[in-house]
């Protein structure tokens, strides 16, 4: 079975596609608009070894926070797409990623409730043209559009470029791990029988 989501979202700040395979290799083809942003979700695709397309049209000449939080909404609903009826899936996953000075914690469960704890201060406000805030705005619309709940906490760092590096790499390490099919278990990983 086939564990794929394509989705497309069109509003008056965004056009947005995105196809997802969570069973990928780590390929992507992105293109956003924002260099570091798309820095990042290649990451985000190589370490959680699935294929990701993005391509974006936003109105970046206001600044980057639609497209980066437009875009975090329709990958998450492309996750959730993908995830199916999440029979079979370990549900959760966690991953400690270092970047030289810099060493992020993401844990996450494909829960069906969304939530965001994120205690990751930068101190710097941009790398290149990106806000380094906005990476909190696209966590928060991935969480909410996968039905995630997310923990990430920065447990060293300084250079805003590693810490945010070390986020993404760690979330898809943890999305990854947390998506996977055991053939052990059998129906949703859940004594409620459903995870919603």
């Amino acid at each position: 079975m086939t564990r794929v989501g394509s989705i497309t979202r069109k509003t008056a700040e965004t056009d947005i596609s995105v196809a997802l395979d969570l069973d990928g290799t780590g390929r992507s083809d992105i293109n956003t608009g924002i260099g570091f942003f798309d820095h990042m979700l290649i990451l985000l695709a190589k370490h959680g070894l699935f294929d990701l397309t993005v391509k974006v049209q936003g109105d970046i000449y206001v600044d980057g926070h639609h497209t980066v939080e437009d875009a975090g909404i329709v990958i998450g609903q492309a996750v959730l797409k993908a995830l199916g009826d999440k029979s079979g899936i370990k549900r959760y996953g966690t991953a400690f990623v270092p970047m030289d000075e810099a060493l992020a914690m993401v844990s996450l469960d494909i829960s069906g409730r969304p939530f965001l704890a994120y205690d990751a201060p930068v101190t710097s406000g941009k790398v290149g043209t990106y806000d380094t805030e906005l990476t909190e705005e696209f966590l928060r619309a991935l969480a909410v559009n996968a039905g995630l709940t997310i923990h990430v906490k920065l447990l060293a760092g300084k250079n805003a470029h590693h810490i945010i590096e070390a986020i993404f790499k760690a979330l898809g390490r943890a999305l990854d791990e947390a998506s996977r099919q055991d053939s052990r278990i059998t129906g949703v990983m859940s004594t409620k029988g459903m995870l919603s």
